[in-house]
């Protein structure tokens, strides 16, 4: 489906929900993918930094607001047809349901071990498919449960609940995995009828009023040196939505997942490397279980998507009698 022509003659093109089963994966796609987890895992990297100072709500504003700055260039090659939507309200929901797992996971990033604040990010596509069967009436078989609790059990590998290790902030972190698996969920139905472009610029200029409230109880005015940090954030913020939707108007989100565990390496590396944090044997098996998992539900839903997708061709070239 294509929407209308833009005011500048640009053809505004929903993401399709799900690519046709004969095309392969392209590696724009994967292009696209790899850099969204670059920018990604760079993003996490400035928060650590311009936590020094901020507190990660107030990083999270910033970065929304340099983030939507970034976005608005956007609206040239489309015009201002681009901000007009019909789901409008859906928008609002998934954006609030978004800004909380953003608060969650910056708090988490900023007080955590990068390596663990990513790896139980990982965690989300357990969420996706619990909320899938609570929310959607998808029907999950024994295959797909089994592989929602190997994932449970490798964040029990993280977290060691009743060990010393244990900290409140691991529960902050699966938080945030859980409002983002409900974001994902509300996408699926979004990027059936929208463009990349306008998912990625309504979401990002909505973000800066729902951010304000949880920076302003936490208020301070930014040093100097923290100020391209906060910059770097909004760029490789927008820039990584960016290149994630642009993705998946390409290939299937179930094919592209595994390459976005690239981010978890990069911050493995770049903790080590400047903040000397190193991956414990914990987090590195706990990580590997989820990914795993993960993997594993994306590969299931790809082949049931395309199962579908067979039967309704099927059905439609059936004789009509």
């Amino acid at each position: 489906m294509r929407a209308t022509q833009a005011a500048h003659g640009t053809a505004l093109d929903p993401i399709p929900a799900s690519p046709p089963v004969s095309t392969p994966l392209p590696l724009r796609a994967v292009l696209l993918m790899l850099a969204s987890a670059s920018f990604f895992a760079l993003m996490a990297v400035t928060i650590r930094f311009a936590s020094a100072q901020l507190h990660p709500f107030q990083i999270t504003f910033f970065r929304s607001t340099f983030g939507a700055l970034f976005a608005l260039p956007l609206l040239h090659p489309h015009g201002w047809q681009l901000l007009r939507t019909p789901r409008l309200g859906f928008y609002v929901m998934r954006c609030v349901l978004g800004m909380g797992g953003m608060l969650a996971g910056f708090w988490a990033i900023v007080n955590l071990p990068l390596a663990e604040a990513v790896a139980l990010s990982y965690s989300s596509p357990l969420f996706v498919t619990i909320g899938a069967v609570i929310f959607l009436g998808e029907i999950v078989r024994r295959r797909r449960w089994s592989a929602v609790v190997a994932g449970f059990i490798g964040v029990l590998v993280i977290v060691r609940p009743g060990s010393a290790a244990f900290t409140a902030g691991s529960l902050v972190a699966l938080l945030a995995a859980a409002l983002t698996g409900a974001v994902t969920i509300s996408i699926k139905s979004l990027t059936g009828s929208e463009p990349a472009d306008r998912i990625v610029l309504l979401t990002t200029l909505l973000w800066v009023p729902l951010s304000l409230p949880a920076a302003l109880a936490v208020w301070q005015w930014p040093h100097a040196g923290i100020w391209p940090w906060l910059v770097l954030s909004g760029a490789l913020g927008t820039s990584g939505h960016w290149c994630w939707t642009r993705a998946l108007r390409l290939a299937d989100a179930s094919l592209l997942a595994p390459f976005s565990y690239l981010q978890l390496l990069i911050v493995a590396v770049l903790a080590w490397w400047i903040f000397d944090e190193r991956v414990d044997r914990y987090t590195a098996a706990g990580a590997a279980i989820i990914i795993g998992a993960s993997l594993y539900i994306a590969h299931r839903e790809h082949s049931l998507a395309r199962q579908r997708r067979r039967e309704r061709r099927a059905a439609n070239a059936e004789p009509q009698i």
